[in-house]
This record gives C-alpha cells, sequence and structure tokens, in this order.
C-alpha cells in the first residue's frame, strides 16, 4: 500500500526529542527519508540509527548559516533531494515579567525562533526551486495569536513567524514551493514546565481551563498535522497557520 510521503525526503531541526521527533518517527512511518537535525548531535544519531536506513542524524546550530548549509548539503547528498523542510527547533524564556528577560535570552529565543527560519529559507530555497516543487513547515504557536502575560517575547516570536509563512507562502507560489505554518497549544514536551512556569496541578489545571477540549496538546497531534501539510493531500494549501489547539484559538 502506497504510504502518504513515499518518495519524499525531510529535513526536520531540533527533532531529537519532543515535536521534531515526533514529525521524524511519523513521516518514516509514512515513506519518508529523513535528516534528523539537532543541537544535541549524540541524541540526533542514536533517533536516526533507531528509525533505521530511512534515517540520519546531523549535529546542527540552527543559528549558524554554516551549520545550516552543511545540513542541507548533508541530505541531499545522502538522499538525492530535499521536499520537506521543518523548521521546528526553537526555545522559550521563563513565563515571568516582561522586563525581567534578559537581553541575552531576548536574542537567543530570536535566533531560534526567528533567525533560523530566515536562515534555512535562504539556503534551501535554490534546491527547492530546481525541484520545482516544495514544502516548508514552520514552527508557530498558538502564542502568536492568543498572547498570554509571562511570556511577552516569546508570543512576538511566534508572531513573526506566523506573518514569515504567509509572506514567504505569497512569495515562493509561483516556484511551486508551500509554506505553511503549525501553531499548537501547550503541549507535552520537555519546554512545558518553562511554559507554565513550572509544572504543578494548580499550573495544569489552569491551562487546562482555557482549552475547550479539555486536554493539553500531544506530540503526535502535531505530528499528524504536519504530516498533513506536508503531503501531496494539502497540494492546493499554502500561507495557513494551523491550529492545533483543541479550539483554545476559537
Amino acid at each position: 500500500m502506497t504510504k502518504r510521503l513515499d518518495g519524499k525526503v525531510a529535513l526536520i531541526t531540533g527533532a531529537a526529542q519532543g515535536l521534531g521527533l515526533a514529525m521524524a518517527e511519523t513521516f518514516v512511518r509514512e515513506g519518508a527519508r529523513v535528516a534528523v537535525v539537532d543541537i544535541n548531535g549524540d541524541a540526533a544519531v542514536a533517533v536516526a540509527e533507531r528509525l533505521g536506513d530511512a534515517a540520519i542524524g546531523i549535529k546542527a546550530n540552527v543559528t549558524r548559516i554554516a551549520d545550516v548549509e552543511m545540513t542541507i548539503a548533508a541530505t541531499v547528498e545522502k538522499f538525492g533531494r530535499l521536499d520537506i523542510l521543518v523548521n521546528n527547533a526553537g526555545s522559550t524564556h521563563a513565563n515571568g515579567p516582561f522586563e525581567n528577560v534578559t537581553e541575552e535570552e531576548f536574542d537567543r529565543v530570536f535566533a531560534l525562533n526567528v533567525k533560523s527560519i530566515y536562515l534555512y529559507s535562504k539556503a534551501v530555497v535554490a534546491t527547492m526551486r530546481a525541484q520545482k516543487s516544495g514544502v516548508i513547515l514552520n514552527l508557530g504557536s498558538t502564542a502568536g495569536l492568543r498572547p498570554r502575560p509571562g511570556l511577552v517575547w516569546y508570543n512576538a516570536t511566534k508572531g513573526a513567524v506566523h506573518n514569515i509563512t504567509q509572506s514567504l507562502a505569497l512569495e515562493l507560489a509561483p516556484d511551486n514551493i508551500r509554506v505553511c505554518a503549525l501553531a499548537p497549544v501547550a503541549t507535552e514536551t520537555p519546554l512545558l514546565a518553562t511554559f507554565m512556569g513550572g509544572d504543578t496541578p494548580e499550573k495544569r489545571a489552569r491551562m487546562l481551563g482555557i482549552v475547550p477540549l479539555g486536554r493539553l496538546g500531544q506530540p503526535a497531534d502535531v505530528a499528524n498535522a504536519a504530516l498533513y501539510l506536508a503531503s501531496d493531500e494539502a497540494a492546493f494549501i499554502t500561507g495557513v497557520v494551523l491550529e492545533i489547539d483543541g479550539g483554545r484559538c476559537v
């Protein structure tokens, strides 16, 4: 039986854990070959080894152009092409008053969440234009649609991601390159406690209270949405910021 990503090659950043890991597992299950890119090189290699011959693990800092270009070249050298780029790597600052965020933290979060997309989009476009096709998926957030206090600068990065996504979608449409964003609500990942300002029953209850479906997101929820947008089933969809939020943004 044909799988949904048969013949496709994907590069996923931040893929050694959390959402990126779930996407890598899902994409391989659905027939893709995947470059697992992460700042934790040992973890990236371990994930790739577990996924088998359909994956390679690459250590990279996604805020450095030399590393970004290296990951794209290594992926194309190994698999012959690159169809799907998932800009998943990202981070946040601690939940708290905006003035408590240091300039160093501000720069780090914007570099990981925004600059990395700038670098990867510039670096990958020649490959996708030569193929006359491609999909770029960026990790946004409900934080960029319905901001919460305590995460001002993180919220701002995700607003930027959404705008970048829609702008790139328009600019790259003539090249048959689709660009979409995923906007999850709070999801069970290693960053969850930082988003909430600590992981306590009270804070989880408060978070659940703003999600109409009454639960937090799971990595599989995001991976399944990414699978759809990356597949040919979504061939007429571009510029979308897809909310994966249990109704949070309604």
